[in-house]
């Protein structure tokens, strides 16, 4: 039995490929920009006084998004910071295909309407590559997350990594999937 594809995926098919190619001319649809990862990290400094910090920062990033993270390792000793060489710090999950398109989804549609006083992202947010970056300052956004059971209000970073040639083409093709970048005043 064939699964139906996530409602954004049918939404980029349909709609934002066609417009995509509208607008900037392409020849071929297969030159329209394309989502290929999206890479959730978090660091969790916290965690090297409580080992179980990060524990439960994994069971919420595990339920946001639906994959286990991995942990990732301090790569080198910051006496400043009391910190040693392989000491777990933080973790990381990269999403590919149905889950990363059902947790842009969630992401867009749910959890950033739910940020107070929320205007849009900085569209200025792109990098040499194309790729687009979002800062989170609290993981409480996500209706997925029981603030009871979490030791630890924490942040993450998103990066979106966006196959198109420029930062104005993945901008166009973020925009047209729901992404609610923040008006020029």
């Amino acid at each position: 039995m064939k699964r139906e594809p996530p409602r954004l995926l049918r939404e980029y098919r349909e709609n934002v490929i066609p417009a995509l190619v509208k607008k900037f001319n392409y020849k071929n649809p297969m030159q329209a920009p394309r989502l290929n990862t999206i890479a959730i990290n978090v660091g969790v400094g916290e965690a090297i006084e409580n080992a179980k910090i990060l524990d439960s920062v994994m069971d919420g990033i595990a339920s946001i998004t639906g994959q286990r993270p991995a942990v990732t390792r301090a790569k080198r000793s910051i006496s400043n910071f009391k910190i040693r060489q392989g000491q777990p710090i933080g973790c990381r999950v990269t999403l590919h295909g149905d889950r990363m398109y059902e947790f842009m989804d969630r992401l867009v549609s749910i959890a950033l309407p739910r940020i107070r006083d929320f205007r849009g992202l900085d569209s200025g947010s792109f990098d040499h590559a194309g790729n687009f970056s979002v800062g989170i300052k609290e993981q409480m956004i996500f209706p997925e997350i029981n603030p009871d059971k979490m030791m630890l209000v924490h942040g993450m970073d998103i990066t979106f990594i966006i196959t198109g040639k420029s930062a104005e083409e993945n901008r166009e093709m973020l925009r047209l999937m729901g992404v609610p970048f923040r008006k020029k005043d």
